[in-house]
């Protein structure tokens, strides 16, 4: 008879890097919302700082490591809508990265994050200072930014519920329980 192997414990799945840079930026974006109309400068300055976020997002995606890498989770359409398909089937796969509805989901934010940060910037400029169509992208995509965040937010209490894991409490301490067929990526 083998004797039993001890249960695997917590793997590191979120580097550092990746929860400060969700947190600020959620921050960063949260403040742009809702300082819209009150003190234009801080909105500018957090919408900055949003579009500064995701710059860096964008480096640590092409050259960070494991679970940072866009290589790591982002899929093509057709994986995606298989994993939307399945769960309502309550078959879709565990992932201790990023699932595919969630690396689209991170490829929509941050899209969708520079069109407001570039139509924001353009209502400074002086060729389209007080132009009423970038204004209305502008507000149109913020709009569409704050749907983004509805379906994101939904769609980890989703997989936080499907699979019994708290995804907040992974994205505040990194940790996450292994898959059984675990191997450890560096």
């Amino acid at each position: 008879m083998r004797p039993s192997s001890p249960a695997p414990g917590p793997v590191y799945v979120w580097s550092l890097r990746v929860r400060l840079f969700h947190w600020a930026l959620a921050t960063s974006v949260a403040g742009a919302w809702l300082l819209s109309e009150d003190l234009r400068l801080l909105h500018q300055y957090a919408g900055y700082a949003a579009v500064a976020l995701v710059a860096g997002r964008i480096l640590l995606g092409v050259f960070g490591k494991g679970h940072e890498r866009f290589a790591d989770f982002v899929r093509g359409p057709r994986a995606t809508l298989a994993y939307l398909r399945d769960i309502p089937l309550r078959r879709e796969r565990r992932h201790l990265g990023h699932n595919p509805a969630g690396g689209t989901m991170i490829v929509a934010l941050l899209c969708a994050i520079a069109a407001i940060g570039l139509t924001g910037w353009l209502m400074t400029t002086d060729i389209f200072w007080g132009d009423e169509r970038v204004e209305a992208i502008h507000k149109l995509t913020a709009n569409g930014l704050v749907f983004l965040v509805v379906l994101h937010v939904s769609g980890v209490l989703v997989a936080s519920l499907s699979h019994r894991e708290n995804l907040v409490r992974a994205m505040i301490t990194g940790w996450k329980r292994p898959n059984e067929d675990h191997e450890p990526k560096n």
